[in-house]
This record gives C-alpha cells, structure tokens and sequence, in this order.
C-alpha cells in the first residue's frame, strides 16, 4: 500500500535536489542490498528538524550504515554530536568508513550492539532521539527515551504508519501491534504533542511539553 500515490512520490523524487555523492552512493547500497535506509525526502525532514530545533545531541536507535545520521550529523553544529547505535559491526564501520569521507566523523560516535541496551547506558538529556529498530520495540523505546530527552526536545521516529498496515484490522503481527502501540501512547502522552507526517512510510515528530 502506498501513502502516496506512486505519481506524487515520484514528483517528490524529482524536485529534490541531486545530493552529495555520499548519499547517493549510500542509496544505492542500500537499493542493491533491500536495505530500507529512510531515503532522501525523509532524509531532508530530519535535517530540517535538526536545524529548526537547534539540537546538539542526538541518540539514534538503530542507524544501519549510517545514511540518516550522515543527514543528522550534517545538520548538527560543529560542537553538536549523535550517538548511533547499531547492532552488525559490519554496518557499522561501514557507517564509519562513509562518516570519515563525509569530514562529520568528529561528530558522531557509533556503538555496536542492540539499541536499547546500548541507549540504557546513556542518561542522557538528549536534545532529539530518532527511532528506526524493530517496530515491537518501538513502545520501549518511548517509555526509555522521555525521561532522556529536555523540556523542548523531540523524539523522532521512522516507518509508524507501516505500509498502511497500521489501518488493517486483520493485521495482528507483532510489528504492527507494536507501531499501533506507540502511535497511541505518543498521542496521548501528556507529556508530548504530536504530529505524523504521511511521507514515504510515515514519520512521527513529538515535542515534549
């Protein structure tokens, strides 16, 4: 199911400017591999997020090889910093080896094992988390990151309308259980405000209040 019609995502492909050849060479290894790196429109929403909210750290749970903290790492300030976390050391230098080439290495630091064991060890305050592991633990992961993130901080996170599976009742899965999950509990968390974004597979923006 797509979110948007295949004629308007393609329009929106097309207007976006041609990026970095980074990027584009971390597009098509995530193409060649099936790797659902977050691609560039979701790409430059984060980067705008970044730099509207003036944030200097970031956690990411689950960074893969490094394509959306390239975006995050480019928006931060040079004193700013985003902590990955990814579980495969093979993704992970490769991330590294990417992040040297782009001159933002001194910007990130990349951890390798599971997210939510890693983000444990972190007290935090985190000025954004951006969320991007298996979707039965995105629930966890909220309850983890708000105490972690400052008054006027956001949490972020990727694939939350699921393909539309979100809106299938028939659809039990614990994947998408897990994503109708953290929609609600964002929604009515009097701690956040929030907004999802229906771009690509659907973003959700939460302030905390």
């Amino acid at each position: 199911m797509h979110l948007l019609s295949p004629e308007l995502e393609a329009y929106l492909h097309e207007i976006v400017p041609p990026r970095d050849e980074l990027f584009t060479e971390l597009e098509e290894i995530a193409e060649e591999r099936n790797f659902p790196a977050i691609g560039p429109l979701v790409g430059r929403l984060l980067y705008l997020i970044v730099k509207i909210s003036g944030a200097r750290q970031v956690f990411e749970l689950g960074s893969g090889f490094g394509y959306s903290a390239m975006w995050i790492a480019s928006a931060l300030p040079e004193d700013g910093q985003v902590i990955c976390s990814e579980y495969s050391k093979e993704n992970a230098e490769l991330g590294l080896s990417f992040l040297d080439r782009a001159r933002l290495r001194q910007k990130v630091l990349y951890e390798v094992g599971d997210a939510l064991e890693v983000f444990r060890r972190y007290p935090g305050p985190f000025d954004m988390v951006f969320c991007d592991i298996d979707k039965h633990q995105y629930p966890q992961a909220l309850e983890l990151a708000v105490p972690k993130i400052k008054k006027g901080g956001l949490f972020v996170a990727d694939n939350v309308l699921w393909s539309g599976r979100v809106a299938d009742l028939d659809d039990h899965s614990e994947a998408t259980e897990g994503i109708r999950r953290f929609n609600e509990m964002t929604h009515h968390n009097p701690q956040l405000f929030t907004s999802i974004v229906p771009l690509r597979d659907g973003v959700s923006i939460s302030l905390k209040m």
